[in-house]
């Protein structure tokens, strides 16, 4: 089924259900494109809004000035090109966006991959890793059950729990992390700093005049500013090591050092070490401290690497989604009449409860196969008497009779 609904430029696309995956693009045109298998999809038109319902995949095009309210998608899902914000409920699979407008998402099961977020993005519970890039308002995740990595938050990020690994490159609002379990490794952060780790910290600061940072970890923290900087660090930790030229090392358990005119604050306070360093290669030495050999302090590297993760499995999710929607079309499109479970389709007898059987009499003389008997079990698939993957086995059957 392929059908197209005239809404204009800003309509609001509401789907209720979807069973399968959903694959959603952004279009120049004004009209709404809905694909799908035609036993499979419903919907309905009021005024410039559109609701669908799907129980198996469907395939949106929507004016890129669309707004979407999702509220189960049962499969993976992708989202591309639409600037007119996004809510979603619910999400059972993987979740892919990119050139999106504001979010707003309670629950996503899988993965997440979102770049280029042209508003604020919240996400309530997300129960697997996420990648997201290049957001222009604020971030908020309330619950993160694995690892994130993060580039590019031009407003204020707050992340209330985080049970993995967190990685971030690049914002320009506060930082607050009220509570991560594992690793964070943190670098380009230009407002003030908040956070709480279970494990090790990495942070590669160049703080402004009156930032105020402070961060507790249950491990090692290794913070590497510029020989310029400008700070008060107050510091606290089973042992306390300035790598700085001219400072000396005690045994102390805390101390306060005055860099330059001290007008950033900054406050360590760790189980284990901390450690301070004016060498931008300070990270690449500090796989000798437990945990942080697990970072490699190559940023791009620990990103990309849950990104690669992450993207891989939606764009898998995305391809499904689209190939699930062109068999459902061209299921659809065939018309075929009934047929009864068991069927004799040439000289094969079809039991579709099992595996196609043979006729018992002794093999007969190799005979091509027909394109009847193709077009029968097609039909019988578009008639849904048989799944998909029957079908392919039969066929497959079929052309090992020849």
């Amino acid at each position: 089924m392929s059908k197209s609904v005239s809404v204009g430029n800003n309509p609001k696309i509401q789907i209720d259900s979807v069973g399968g995956d959903l694959s959603v693009v952004g279009w120049d045109g004004s009209d709404v494109l809905i694909k799908g298998d035609e036993d499979e999809v419903r919907f309905e038109q009021t005024g410039d809004t559109v609701s669908v319902f799907s129980s198996a995949d469907v395939s949106l095009r929507v004016p890129r000035g669309a707004s979407l309210e999702f509220t189960m998608i049962g499969g993976d899902a992708s989202i591309r090109g639409v600037l007119g914000g996004c809510e979603l409920k619910e999400v059972a699979g993987d979740l892919s966006m990119r050139d999106v407008g504001a979010v707003a998402i309670d629950t996503i099961h899988g993965d997440l991959s979102l770049s280029s977020a042209k508003g604020d993005v919240y996400v309530k519970n997300l129960h697997s890793d996420a990648s997201i890039r290049d957001v222009e308002g604020n971030l908020v995740i309330d619950l993160l059950s694995d690892d994130l990595s993060l580039r590019g938050v031009k407003g204020n990020l707050h992340i209330k729990k985080a049970h993995g690994d967190v990685s971030i490159h690049g914002v320009d609002g506060n930082i607050a992390l009220d509570s991560v379990a594992d690793d964070l490794a943190l670098r380009g952060a230009r407002g003030n700093i908040k956070v709480n780790v279970g494990e090790d910290v990495v942070v590669y600061l160049e703080p402004k005049a009156d930032t105020v940072c402070s961060i507790d970890a249950g491990e090692d923290i290794l913070l590497v500013l510029p020989k310029n900087a400008n700070a008060t660090l107050t510091m606290r930790g089973d042992e306390i090591f300035m790598d700085w030229q001219g400072m000396e090392n005690d045994d102390a358990a805390e101390r306060i050092v005055t860099l330059g005119d001290g007008s950033a604050k900054i406050s360590l306070s760790a189980g284990g070490e901390v450690r301070v360093s004016n060498r931008t290669d300070a990270g690449d030495s500090a796989d000798e401290w437990g945990n942080f050999a697990g970072l490699n302090f190559d940023w791009s590297d620990f990103g990309d690497r849950i990104s690669r993760q992450v993207e891989q499995a939606t764009a898998r999710a995305a391809k499904r989604a689209e190939e699930a929607t062109r068999r459902a079309e061209r299921h659809a499109a065939r018309h075929a009449r009934h047929v009864k479970t068991g069927l004799v389709v040439g000289r094969w007898n079809w039991d579709f409860k099992g595996a196609p059987k043979p006729p018992t009499p002794p093999e007969p003389p190799s005979e091509p196969v027909s394109e009847e008997e193709r077009l029968a079990i097609l039909k019988m698939l578009a008639e849904k008497k048989i799944t998909a993957q029957q079908a392919e086995e039969l066929l497959s059957a079929l052309d090992g009779g020849k």
